[in-house]
């Protein structure tokens, strides 16, 4: 049961996270001009201000306690630490995903330069967080758990820092 606590805890902040910062942020629109004037790079959903808020609100109040269990099972024993190496990046492709649809959907006078920007480098850094939180999850999944007793899953053979296989 820890182990599936850990997991939903995980899944609580991952994907919490976007969601609040995308409900709690609020539509970043020009001010002063009204929304027939504004040109969007896309069109913003056609959620409300106030259910915006309420489901971020929601979400950042999920991901809280996903990560206060996370912390104490890591504390605890519960929860392998070199998975922060996973949810770290997930937490912050998230955060950029929730942030980075309210630039995109940002109402403005002519061309939105934040979106291009956001598309130009926000983008490449992002699939580079998620390459690197994807090759370390099936590591630590496949083969992370012989490494956790410092042997390299080598039956305690160790040289220079590398397993010697046979030496």
């Amino acid at each position: 049961m820890k182990k599936r606590g850990m997991l939903v805890s995980g899944v609580a902040l991952v994907l919490g996270v976007p969601v609040a910062a995308w409900g709690l942020m609020g539509q970043q629109n020009a001010e002063g001009l009204p929304a027939s004037e504004l040109d969007h790079a896309y069109q913003p959903w056609g959620v409300g201000d106030g259910v915006a808020a309420a489901a971020g609100g929601v979400a950042l109040v999920l991901a809280v306690a996903g990560a206060a269990a996370l912390v104490r099972g890591a504390r605890h024993g519960d929860l392998d630490r070199r998975w922060w190496g996973v949810l770290g990046p997930l937490v912050v492709v998230g955060l950029m995903a929730g942030v980075g649809l309210r630039i995109l959907t940002a109402g403005v006078v002519g061309a939105n330069i934040g979106a291009g920007l956001l598309i130009m480098f926000g983008s490449p850094v992002a699939a580079a967080l998620v390459l690197w939180a994807l090759g370390r999850g099936v590591w630590l999944a496949t083969r992370g758990h012989a490494d956790a007793d410092g042997t390299g899953g080598t039956g305690g053979r160790r040289l220079g820092g590398f397993a010697s296989g046979g030496v």
